[in-house]
């Protein structure tokens, strides 16, 4: 890779300003606020070499944007995700990736399209919707047990967390006995993907994580071939594409990815967002009165304070973009955290208004790389936040100052403490 070294003047924009002081991006004041840097960064220069990062920093809306269309971006990041792994770690890695390598977000066309062809039908909005009174029934119900009203908890331990899992194992078909290990995997195995993992025992926990995930996989899908039921795994299978265009390994190594994404995302998008409501009390009272405003309000932290704060790309040939040169092989983060509040795409991009409109924002990706689950996130997110507005009049923050957790790619906050 070249991104190491690379300063030389033909990949800098020509006329870019020069007075601009760089931040580590885990930095605990940048990842704990991180708009305001960001805002800095994308108006000095939205397509920036970092050679603290040794990658480029895409900010600008336009830029991402073309970054995510353009197939000269790579997805693919099985290569420096191994190379991260410590020497020590390195026999347990070789199936650990192979598994990865089928992930369909770490592939590109068309090889990506053929492998989210198998799950597009189950995916659809049409298809999740039917699981909409299950969602509202454990939402209320979960919520009847852990938060009552005039008490005081926390959001994330109480609801956030727990009932994305509950929803997604029920519809995944992960029988409830199973489910303490099952999530335990996926916990680790977001250690590796995530970056988390830094010592050789966490990076051997999280890769023996994911072969146990795969094998106990495997074996729902046996399970489900001799004996179907109302869950994702036998849709598919009856579907006929397992054995035709996909084969059941490919299969089996996607089921670990919808595994590890069916939680995270949608329990930060849930923190995230009655964060922001209870932050902002004129656009809560706005969804109190009109409770449509429920899913404008979680479309409106997808792009104000969203789960995800970039992906990571790869230069897959040279290109150039906004006058700076890329070079193949180097390493991209699209950080969509900027460009959903860039003042050339969004008017007052700082504000949160859950009237704004249009969801036009890249909270949720693009194109070819659009989250596939986003259906079933914004059902969830919803079903919680609309009970919360509706049945829980006092609720309030029991304290202003949050701590998040350290990630590059996620924003997620360890707790939400909240009164009831």
């Amino acid at each position: 890779m070249t991104t190491a070294t690379t300063t030389a003047p033909d990949r800098v924009p020509p006329g870019a300003p020069a007075a601009f002081t760089e931040r580590y991006l885990l930095d605990p004041a940048v990842n704990a606020e991180p708009y305001g840097y960001l805002d800095s960064l994308r108006d000095h220069r939205p397509v920036y070499w970092s050679a603290m990062h040794r990658a480029w920093l895409i900010t600008g809306y336009e830029q991402l944007l073309r970054c995510l269309r353009d197939p000269a971006v790579s997805a693919d990041r099985v290569r420096p995700l191994m190379d991260a792994v410590p020497e020590g770690a390195r026999e347990d890695a070789d199936r650990a990736f192979s598994i990865l390598s089928r992930w369909m977000v770490f592939n590109d066309p068309p090889e990506h399209r053929r492998l989210r062809q198998v799950f597009q039908e189950q995916f659809a909005a049409r298809a999740i919707e039917r699981y909409r009174p299950f969602v509202e029934r454990a939402t209320r119900a979960m919520l009847t047990r852990r938060a009552v009203p005039g008490s005081d908890g926390d959001l994330a331990a109480d609801i956030a967390r727990p009932l994305p899992a509950l929803v997604f194992a029920r519809w995944l078909g992960v029988p409830q006995a199973h489910s303490r290990s099952f999530w335990y995997w996926n916990a680790r195995v977001g250690d590796l993907v995530l970056g988390a993992a830094q010592e050789e025992r966490e990076y051997r926990t999280s890769l023996q994580s994911l072969v146990s995930l795969e094998d106990y996989l495997a074996g729902l899908v046996r399970q489900r071939r001799e004996e179907p039921r109302d869950d994702l795994i036998s849709a598919v299978l009856a579907d006929g594409r397992i054995g035709d265009t996909v084969t059941e390994e490919e299969f089996v190594g996607m089921l670990t990815q919808m595994a590890f994404a069916g939680g995270e995302t949608t329990s930060n998008l849930i923190v995230n967002a009655v964060r922001a409501l209870l932050l902002h009390p004129r656009e809560l009272a706005a969804v109190r009165e009109d409770p449509q405003l429920v899913s404008a309000a979680v479309e409106e932290t997808l792009r104000w304070d969203g789960p995800s704060k970039m992906s990571i790309r790869t230069a897959a040939r040279d290109f150039g973009l906004d006058g700076a040169t890329l070079r193949a092989g180097d390493r991209m983060f699209l950080v969509t955290a900027a460009a959903n509040r860039d003042p050339a795409r969004f008017e007052d991009p700082g504000v949160f208004a859950v009237r704004r409109g249009s969801p036009s924002h890249l909270g949720l990706g693009y194109g070819a790389h659009f989250c596939i689950g986003a259906a079933l996130a914004r059902l969830v997110a919803g079903a919680v936040v609309g009970v919360l507005v509706r049945d829980y009049p006092g609720l309030r923050l029991a304290e202003q100052r949050h701590t998040w957790q350290p990630s590059l790619l996620n924003r997620s906050l360890t707790a939400l403490p909240v009164h009831y």
